[in-house]
């Protein structure tokens, strides 16, 4: 019964809502912090930055607050592209494509396209995290966990803004 559950390409949303339910609050018993990964990318640039420019970086007032180490936060993007990757080779749906098939029914199969406008959402994506002092998991799952009104504002704003963007960008009609 579980390996035909881990093959499947397709889960059931409830047993997943259940599991990111139940990590959350594994993270905060076991790790004493709330899930979320978008610290990591900030704490990602400033190794990079530290590799480049030395060890002063780190005394720069951001880079107080926000270590560059690699730490809980870090490990959870680890383990969504470790869990991706096993997921999808366990269901049989792996594949590597420059251009997944809606967006190239929807706007061509330009890979450069796909790669510039890729680009510049994640930059938005990161942008937005760190003004929104942080992301969907952190807000949505951690916050709302909380009953935090900021994170119950966010989270529902982010439903909004997805669901408008989805429809502008896929034709569908208010």
């Amino acid at each position: 019964m579980v390996l035909e559950y881990l093959t499947a390409p397709l889960w059931s949303p409830y047993l997943a809502g259940v599991g990111v339910g139940v990590m959350a609050v594994l993270s905060f018993l076991l790790a004493d912090r709330p899930l979320g990964c978008s610290t990591a990318f900030v704490k990602t640039s400033g190794m990079v930055e530290v590799a480049v420019r030395g060890e002063g970086v780190k005394e720069h007032p951001y880079y107080r607050k926000y270590v560059p180490q690699v730490d809980g936060s870090w490990m959870i993007v680890v383990g969504i592209v470790i869990g991706a990757f096993l997921s999808a080779m366990l269901s049989g749906v792996f594949a590597l494509a420059w251009v997944p098939p809606l967006w190239g029914e929807t706007f061509g199969y330009d890979p450069v396209v796909r790669v510039l406008v890729a680009l510049a959402g994640g930059f938005l994506l990161g942008f937005g995290a760190r003004w929104a002092g942080g992301c969907t998991s952190g807000h949505g799952i951690s916050g709302t966990l909380q009953l935090s009104v900021n994170s119950i504002i966010a989270a529902a704003f982010f439903f909004i803004g997805g669901i408008a963007t989805a429809m502008a960008i896929y034709g569908v009609p208010f």
